[in-house]
């Protein structure tokens, strides 16, 4: 595991926030929560994370939108989405705007760090 690694977390639930920053934060990631993806955007250009944790279904801007917004300025994050609806096709949509991984919730601790840490290293 790549210690202090930066992470955006970024969901409009603050239950979910909390608990995945709790468990980001207790396995040495270095973590950035934001509650909207126009929050995000805001702090991107001045300090973009080594991996993105975003929630697909958020008011105002989706994860998607947010992904697909990151791609048309040029900023390469590697990106986990995580959501709590699966739908059919959902995750080739994610995979072809350029998510490296789709988590459904309730995610697995290990699984989704196992995943940043293959996303920092591989994206």
């Amino acid at each position: 595991m790549a210690k202090g690694t930066r992470v955006a977390l970024v969901d409009d639930d603050a239950s979910v926030r909390k608990a995945l920053a709790r468990l980001l934060s207790a396995s040495s990631f270095e973590i950035t929560t934001f509650c909207s993806a126009r929050d995000f955007l805001k702090s991107v250009q001045a300090a973009a994370p080594e991996c993105l944790v975003i929630d697909l279904h958020m008011p105002e801007v989706t994860g998607l939108d947010l992904q697909r917004h990151l791609v048309r300025a040029g900023i390469h994050i590697p990106t986990i989405m995580i959501t709590g609806h699966n739908e059919p096709g959902l995750r080739e949509r994610c995979e072809s705007a350029g998510i490296a991984t789709f988590l459904v919730k309730p995610v697995d601790a290990k699984l989704l760090i196992g995943e940043i840490n293959s996303a920092v290293h591989h994206g």
